[in-house]
């Protein structure tokens, strides 16, 4: 039996690889437009300069982080695609993880220095994508920014891309099944997403110091943008104060993604 030419298999796997991009767009737009109407339907919703997003290149969009809807709805809020970082145990959860994949969202392991997943959101980056990361890690429910861990920072500065701070507000007081009494009874929460100026963090040294150095940069351009209640580890008092949470090192992983 003759073996097929390599030709034919590249083409075949190209064209493959091409409709499961189409099939991830479709995807993608499909459910923004889902999370647009829900949203709207049930709580006030206000998004302030979007326009500050650019247009086209690599960027790191970092936020805070306080509920589940807080990905779908900075995705919403956004005139780009992003490519959401979420947690691993979420996409071996049965459909979620489907819906995750044709999102385009690609999975980390949280409070672990996840190379695999660092590697990933360079490489969109590099692609000329944008990519979606809530450094703190896990929610914080409304208690303030706790610290955060340093992945979003390496990304940014291997990728050699810009950072677009993103503050949330009003995700926190979402209860269910509260939120639906509050909806008939013409009560509903009010959600804020605030867009910040790009920058490009500062590069001061190398290795582990500069991603911490960048963690507590970045993190105060986006308390900068919260009222104070909201800001936490990187509120007034901690002005400074170098503010992060150290990585474990993935065991699986022996060395960092190379440049």
């Amino acid at each position: 039996m003759l073996a097929s030419p390599p030709t034919a298999t590249r083409s075949s796997r190209s064209s493959a690889l091409t409709v499961k991009r189409r099939l991830s767009v479709v995807s993608y737009y499909f459910f923004r437009a889902v999370t647009r109407l829900v949203v709207r339907a049930f709580a006030r919703w206000e998004v302030v300069h979007a326009e500050r997003m650019p247009s086209e290149g690599g960027v790191v969009v970092v936020s805070n982080h306080l509920h589940l809807l807080d990905p779908p709805l900075v995705a919403a809020s956004c005139r780009r695609r992003l490519h959401p970082m979420a947690k691993r145990e979420l996409f071996e959860t049965p459909l979620v993880g489907w819906v995750l994949w044709a999102y385009g969202a690609f999975p980390v392991r949280r409070f672990s220095a996840d190379m695999g997943a660092l590697r990933a959101a360079r490489n969109y980056l590099r692609r000329g994508d944008a990519v979606l990361m809530f450094p703190e890690g896990t929610r914080t429910q409304g208690e303030g920014m706790r610290p955060a861990l340093p992945g979003a920072a390496m990304v940014a500065l291997l990728a050699g891309s810009p950072v677009v701070p993103v503050a949330i507000t009003g995700t926190d007081n979402i209860r269910i099944p509260a939120v639906f009494f509050q909806w008939m009874l013409l009560r509903r929460p009010v959600f804020r997403v605030e867009f910040g100026e790009p920058f490009e963090l500062t590069k001061e040294s190398a290795g582990t110091s500069q991603a911490e150095h960048s963690t507590d940069e970045m993190m105060r351009k986006i308390a900068a943008l919260l009222p104070e209640h909201y800001q936490g580890a990187y509120g007034p008092d901690s002005e400074g104060t170098l503010v992060f949470e150290r990585q474990q090192r993935d065991p699986s992983e022996t060395q960092p993604p190379a440049e």
